[in-house]
């Protein structure tokens, strides 16, 4: 499965590393995500700790979330009512700066 951000959400067994075994194998586990191009969880005492991620992914995860509350705050605007008419908009600007 393949979310939005084009990266699997299904994790194999291959993609989750002990915290011991990262340590010891780092430039090995690095390889195998830039090969694989999918994110290698890292776990600490059973648990995920981290998510390794290529930064191709990692920018487009903080674009994708700087987009998502871009969006959320002029939803914000549109119930609030902080919005202006297009055409009004355009009668301004012209105004302002001529054609």
């Amino acid at each position: 499965m393949v979310n939005t951000l084009g990266m699997s959400t299904t994790l194999r067994a291959s993609n989750i590393v002990s915290l011991a075994r990262f340590k010891a194998r780092a430039s090995e586990v690095i390889n195998n995500l830039n090969s694989s191009q999918e994110p290698v969880v890292i776990t600490q005492n059973g648990a995920a700790a981290a998510v390794l991620v290529t930064p191709a992914d990692f920018d487009r995860l903080v674009t994708h979330a700087a987009f998502m509350e871009s969006v959320q705050r002029g939803l914000a605007d549109v119930e609030a009512g902080r919005v202006i008419d297009h055409g009004l908009l355009a009668a301004e600007v012209t105004e302002r700066y001529g054609e």
